[in-house]
């Protein structure tokens, strides 16, 4: 039987970091739109402390992360956390490894005191989202996700 470990990232896995958001965005048929670079995930992450990584180690080898970081719920008056990017490379997956990320973090929350633990999902990733209804998480289907970005977030900024 593996030996699975969960470890906190350091600056020094920012190479590996990017490897992982390189493919996770593959896998979602998005990979022409990451930007990000060893330095900015160096910056944001490690020095301006905006977001959290933790592996998922099987018997020493990195192969599963997930991307977090705090939020706020005004009704609930308290800090939630919010995951970014959950991804566990293919040849690892239904070993329960994705499950124990999203444990981790759930009692991460616990542990801070946060109010709720969210995600977003793909609409088309039907094994992700069976899974996760699996663990008892409820799509927020009366919501809708807006976005402002590049120059449309400039021209707002400039009004």
């Amino acid at each position: 039987m593996p030996y699975v470990t969960i470890r906190q990232a350091t600056a020094a896995d920012c190479p590996l970091i990017l490897t992982f958001i390189r493919a996770l965005a593959d896998y979602e048929h998005m990979a022409d739109q990451v930007v990000a670079t060893e330095a900015l995930l160096r910056e944001w992450i490690f020095e301006r402390g905006k977001a959290e990584v933790v592996f998922l180690c099987e018997d020493g080898r990195e192969v599963g992360f997930a991307l977090y970081f705090h939020n706020f719920s005004t009704f609930l008056g308290r800090a939630g956390i919010y995951l970014e990017d959950l991804f566990v490379l293919p040849q690892f997956r239904r070993r329960g490894y994705g499950k124990a990320l999203l444990r981790h973090l759930a009692r991460l929350a616990l542990d801070r005191g946060c109010g709720r633990l969210e995600w977003w999902c793909l609409d088309w990733n039907r094994p992700s989202i069976d899974f996760y209804r699996s663990l008892g998480a409820q799509p927020m289907d009366e919501w809708t996700v807006y976005r402002i970005t590049g120059s449309t977030l400039n021209e707002l900024a400039n009004l």
